[in-house]
């Protein structure tokens, strides 16, 4: 399972509900485009520190997924296809959506726009 940036918040943040979805999760992973959506996000937050510590500590305890060649392919596939359709998503969900294809993991999100992307299952909580 792939978490979206709503979702990796929310679980930082202690959403009870989400944690009991990610422990049962056969393999968290984190894009790190999502990495980067939250690390910025802290820089601005008044608990900057308490955010970092998290991350220093449990970091390690998810899949970092990188972009690579293969992701380029099935995001380009992605977006010419939403493209076609009508329905474009912001840029970094794309590429989000685009490891979640490449690596056939469903993406945890709250985002409804992840069910434009065929072949993609979205899990919300």
């Amino acid at each position: 399972m792939i978490l979206d940036t709503n979702a990796l918040s929310a679980f930082v943040d202690g959403d009870p509900a989400l944690a009991a979805v990610i422990d049962a999760a056969r393999r968290p992973a984190i894009p790190v485009i999502v990495l980067g959506e939250f690390r910025y996000g802290v820089i601005g937050s008044r608990h900057r520190r308490a955010y970092e510590r998290w991350l220093e500590s449990h970091l390690g305890d998810f899949e970092i997924l990188d972009v690579t060649p293969d992701t380029a392919v099935s995001y380009a596939e992605a977006r010419a296809m939403l493209k076609q359709r009508g329905t474009p998503i912001p840029a970094n969900d794309l590429w989000i959506a685009a490891l979640a294809l490449e690596h056939h993991l469903p993406v945890l999100s709250r985002d409804t726009h992840f069910d434009t992307v065929a072949g993609l299952k979205r899990v919300n909580w």
